[in-house]
C-alpha cells in the first residue's frame, strides 16, 4: 500500500519487476540502453524512482506496436527525468509513431493480401517477387545474401 511516508521512497529493482511484469534482466537491459535510470544505494545496489513503472509500461506498449528499442529510446530522450510521463506526454510521442505504425499497418495489408498468391509458387524469384524483393531492390546491390547484412 501506498503510504505519504513511502510514496517517493525508492524501489528495487524486484520490485520494479514485481510491478511492472517485466524480468530483472529486461530492466538491466533497458537501463544498458538508456531506456531508464536508477540511482545507486550506498551498498552499489540499485533503486528506481517510482516513475520507472509509467517508463517501463510505455516502453512495453511501444514494443507491441512493433517500435524498434532504438527509436522509443529516442522519444524516451524526450521526457523529463524528473518525473513519469504524463497523458500529455504520451500524446506527443504516439504522434510522433503515428505515421510509422500507418505505414506498417499499409505494409501488413499488401502482405496479406498477396500472401495467398505466393504460398507454395515455387517461382523463387528474386527479381520479381513483390513480397520478398519488391522491385528487385537487392539486385543493386549486387550479388551475394543481402538478408544477413545490417541495413
Amino acid at each position: 500500500m501506498i503510504t505519504p511516508e513511502n510514496l517517493h521512497k525508492e524501489l528495487t529493482v524486484g520490485q520494479v519487476a514485481a510491478r511492472s511484469g517485466v524480468a530483472v534482466t529486461a530492466l538491466h537491459f533497458y537501463e544498458s540502453k538508456g531506456l531508464i535510470k536508477s540511482n545507486r544505494n550506498q551498498g552499489n545496489q540499485r533503486r528506481y524512482p517510482r516513475e520507472v513503472l509509467r517508463r517501463v509500461a510505455l516502453i512495453k506498449v511501444a514494443q507491441r506496436l512493433g517500435i524498434p528499442l532504438a527509436e522509443i529510446g529516442e522519444a524516451l530522450k524526450s521526457l523529463p527525468d524528473n518525473r513519469a510521463p504524463t497523458a500529455a506526454d504520451w500524446k506527443i510521442l504516439s504522434a510522433q509513431w503515428s505515421r510509422d505504425l500507418d505505414e506498417r499497418i499499409n505494409q501488413l495489408t499488401l502482405l496479406r493480401d498477396r500472401l495467398n498468391g505466393c504460398i507454395g509458387c515455387g517461382c523463387l524469384s528474386m527479381e520479381a517477387c513483390p513480397l520478398r524483393n519488391a522491385g528487385d531492390v537487392l539486385g543493386e546491390r549486387g550479388p551475394g545474401a543481402h538478408w544477413l547484412e545490417p541495413t
